[in-house]
């Protein structure tokens, strides 16, 4: 009997939550995201367009290279992942962006005096390495370089978790982390220009040069989910691909 009612408890709450607003409202906003037409390797491969040069990339965080690193086109392209999570993990650099940076600057992988054209931060989706990633990847980039960022632009709280092994929400498997809280701290922050791709969970764009989107006020300083669910396009510089186009081939 004990099991009989546990079984029906179990059916009831299941049904509930399933059925719930925030459930189907969360499964909605997936689909929509799935269904956006670019995807970041696009948006990589415009920006290295913009070199009437030989181009250098740098990808962080790379897992299955046909994903994205295999389909970049750069002259000289350089990948890092400790492998975490894929297995063959057929990288340049076998090792966390950490280590890769400390041995960058002390010249015991390529050259401290590399500049890359475009770095790809799509490593570990926790605020807190994504900044570190960015502010080191800063010290690498040439002056009209780029660091692009995946899954800025979560489309609920759900995707936004902590959490990436609990699948029980919402946003069922779809993961992007608290990226979009790194990603805000250097909208706030003059010394670069920002924006973000409304595409594939958001493609964040930072540049030291091109006017891509000037920094806001710091007006969230503990970020909160929910202000930015209500101040998304002002947040994050929501911008469409061709609008990026426009203001790129026009400057």
């Amino acid at each position: 009997m004990k099991k009989l009612k546990r079984l029906v408890w179990y059916f009831i709450h299941g049904k509930e939550f399933l059925n719930s607003p925030i459930f189907i409202e969360g499964q909605k906003r997936t689909k929509i995201e799935l269904e956006k037409p670019h995807s970041r390797t696009e948006v990589i491969n415009f920006l290295l367009s913009l070199f009437n040069e030989e181009t250098t990339y740098l990808e962080i965080g790379v897992r299955n290279p046909d994903h994205n690193f295999n389909h970049i086109k750069a002259t000289t392209k350089y990948s890092v992942d400790p492998g975490l999570e894929f297995e063959e993990n057929p990288v340049d650099f076998k090792m966390t962006s950490d280590v890769f940076f400390e041995k960058l600057n002390s010249n015991q992988v390529l050259s401290s005096n590399i500049k890359f054209n475009v770095v790809f931060i799509d490593g570990l989706h926790y605020a807190e390495q994504v900044n570190k990633d960015i502010k080191n990847a800063l010290d690498f980039i040439t002056e009209d370089g780029f660091i692009v960022l995946h899954d800025c632009n979560p489309p609920t709280e759900w995707h936004a978790r902590e959490t990436f092994g609990f699948f029980k929400t919402p946003a069922k498997g779809y993961w992007n982390g608290t990226t979009w809280k790194a990603f805000l701290k250097w909208r706030f922050n003059p010394s670069v220009y920002s924006c973000c791709v409304d595409t594939n969970w958001g493609v964040g764009i930072l540049s030291k040069t091109h006017n891509i989107g000037k920094s806001i006020s710091a007006t969230n300083p503990f970020y909160e989910y929910y202000l930015l669910e209500e101040n998304r396009k002002d947040y994050l510089n929501l911008i469409d691909f061709d609008s990026l186009k426009n203001i790129l081939n026009s400057n």
